[in-house]
């Protein structure tokens, strides 16, 4: 396995989290969601990014209202639902069980010789 396919996985694998955890703070529309995610150096495009915000949208995670723009037209912004807090709320701490299980696995200092 290449190692770029291996970061790239990974990286899906916690992208829904990151997502939710962005709009979670306050609502945004695509191009908040973008810097905020790059601002952490996760690098998403738009390519990827909204397919998934319409499958967290159709599963009652996300919501979204429209409006208008003085520098353009109008925009979508994203709200996090109830269920989309309560849902944040458990992959949030499923997280943090892993990132704790990683860290002890992969922290030489926590290896028994």
């Amino acid at each position: 396995m290449k190692i770029d396919n291996a970061k790239a996985q990974m990286r899906k694998g916690v992208l829904e989290l990151c997502i939710l955890a962005s709009i979670g703070e306050e609502r945004k529309y695509a191009t908040e969601i973008i810097t905020h995610l790059k601002s952490a150096e996760l690098i998403v495009v738009e390519g990827t990014l909204y397919p998934l915000l319409a499958r967290l949208r159709n599963t009652g995670l996300l919501s979204y209202e429209w409006e208008e723009s003085a520098s353009g037209p109008p925009r979508k912004y994203y709200l996090i639902t109830k269920e989309g807090t309560a849902f944040l709320n458990e992959l949030t701490a499923s997280w943090n069980e892993l990132h704790k299980s990683v860290r002890h696995l992969t922290n030489p200092k926590s290896k028994k010789s």
